[in-house]
């Protein structure tokens, strides 16, 4: 077997010159208009917003990339990390469901941030963002499904990700973007324990993937080396972070066929995706037998491994502690008819018919969802009404998943809805249209308000 690190880092090199085609640039379209609206919506909550605070004197202006917390130029390092936080906080990101990965927010912050500061222009930022894809999508390929018992893999193979995209924007060649990674494996981190229960911690996990990442590549660039078996030796990155040294035939086998970001989840809810498949269920037989939140009498929601051990949250009260409860967003759905920004209103966490119904939805494992884990989110949901009626469905995949894609106009009313509060009506359809016709970077926002936002406590 090659190097594994080796074969990636050449197929990342390959991607300073190389012209996508009409198809795959399409693709790299999407996942940024997707990022571009799930970090601007983000970036008036914390904690992006006190990361910055906190960063503050350290940041004083100067610097070609653009911090959108902030709406302020600063160094590429700070606007990967700030960025990167904003764009996980509302659990709106996308999903490489066979490594369990959100690869948006570490890779495009890094990559945006990079490709600002070098005064390149799209073409350049999308190129980069499919090596960056590609080379973290893989990795992550190899340390699954183990990898996902301790570690949260957008922190930590995210760091790839990153190290890869800044690398192309920096014109390394393949030595020196092989340096990039292994240095990368060193820096890569992010707890499952950080996001099991209370805390802002989640979000930081990309950012600070996208900042270790863009601060190896920029050591890389200028010819820091790295261990060249960080990733399969013996006690290298997936010997420490998965049950072996990883099944790297497996995830190098055909890359690019397809690429990653062509094999794309978008998310059609602004919660944990462990939970969509049963949302997805629940929301069907709602629409099929016209049944209301008041008729329900119990929901058993069935799922894989994750789904339980992450998502079985009956007495979630917080904001963030509710995006990852299948008993609030169960909840909410059938009481509101989906669970999007306006679900996690202060309002909306302290309704009381919404708390009753929760004591209703129930989580359990079931064998057959999780033996498909993680190449199928699926789930088994049996609903019973008031007066016996039983409605059950085997949810196989979920809506956004590449078998079941959101279209472009769903992405696009996805992004107005997710930023127009943000930045005003006139400003987002601007930029949603360079993103998908421009050829030229967005240009800088103006500082995304700053409202007030409160966080129920528990």
């Amino acid at each position: 077997m090659r190097n594994p690190l080796l074969v990636l880092a050449e197929h990342a090199a390959s991607w300073r010159d190389r012209t996508p085609d009409d198809a795959l640039a399409h693709h790299a379209r999407r996942a940024l208009v997707d990022w571009f609206g799930c970090l601007l919506a983000g970036a008036s909550r914390p904690p992006a917003t006190l990361l910055a605070a906190a960063l503050a004197d350290e940041a004083p202006g100067g610097g070609g990339a653009v911090c959108y917390v902030t709406g302020r130029h600063v160094p590429l390092r700070h606007a990967a990390l700030i960025n990167g936080t904003a764009s996980h906080t509302v659990e709106f990101d996308d999903i490489y469901r066979y490594a369990v990965y959100h690869p948006g927010c570490p890779t495009i912050a890094a990559a945006l941030a990079a490709a600002q500061a070098q005064g390149r222009d799209l073409d350049a930022l999308l190129r980069a963002m499919i090596a960056g894809y590609e080379v973290s999508c893989r990795i992550g390929l190899a340390v699954q499904p183990s990898h996902y018992d301790f570690w949260h893999t957008t922190g930590t193979v995210g760091t790839f990700g990153a190290a890869a995209a800044v690398s192309v924007l920096l014109g390394s060649d393949a030595d020196r973007t092989a340096h990039a990674l292994a240095t990368a494996a060193t820096m890569a981190s992010g707890l499952q324990q950080a996001f099991r229960g209370e805390g802002m911690s989640k979000p930081l996990h990309p950012g600070h993937a996208a900042e270790a990442g863009a601060l190896a590549a920029m050591a890389a660039a200028r010819g820091m080396t790295g261990a060249l078996d960080a990733l399969h030796g013996p006690v290298g990155f997936a010997a420490a972070t998965s049950e072996d040294t990883g099944k790297w035939d497996r995830a190098l086998a055909r890359i690019g066929q397809p690429f990653a970001i062509a094999d794309m989840t978008f998310k059609n809810h602004g919660c944990c995706g462990h939970i969509f498949a049963a949302l997805d269920a629940v929301g069907d037989l709602q629409r099929e037998h016209g049944f209301c939140a008041e008729d329900v009498e119990a929901v058993a929601v069935g799922g894989y491994r994750a789904t339980k051990e992450v998502c079985d949250r009956p007495h979630a009260v917080t904001e963030q502690d509710c995006r990852f409860s299948t008993q609030y967003t169960v909840a909410t759905l059938l009481r509101f008819g989906g669970v999007r920004l306006a679900a996690f209103a202060l309002e909306r966490l302290a309704d009381p018919a919404t708390r009753a119904l929760m004591a209703r939805v129930s989580v359990h494992v079931d064998a057959e969802c999780a033996a498909a884990f993680p190449a199928q989110r699926s789930a088994k949901v049996e609903l019973r009404l008031k007066g016996g009626r039983v409605l059950t469905r085997h949810q196989t995949t979920r809506k956004g998943d590449p078998d079941a894609p959101l279209s472009d106009q769903d992405l696009s009313d996805k992004f107005l809805e997710l930023t127009t509060d943000a930045i005003g009506a006139p400003a987002a359809q601007a930029l949603l249209e360079a993103l998908w016709r421009g050829s030229a970077l967005p240009s800088v926002m103006p500082r995304v308000a700053q409202r007030p936002r409160g966080v129920v406590e528990g």
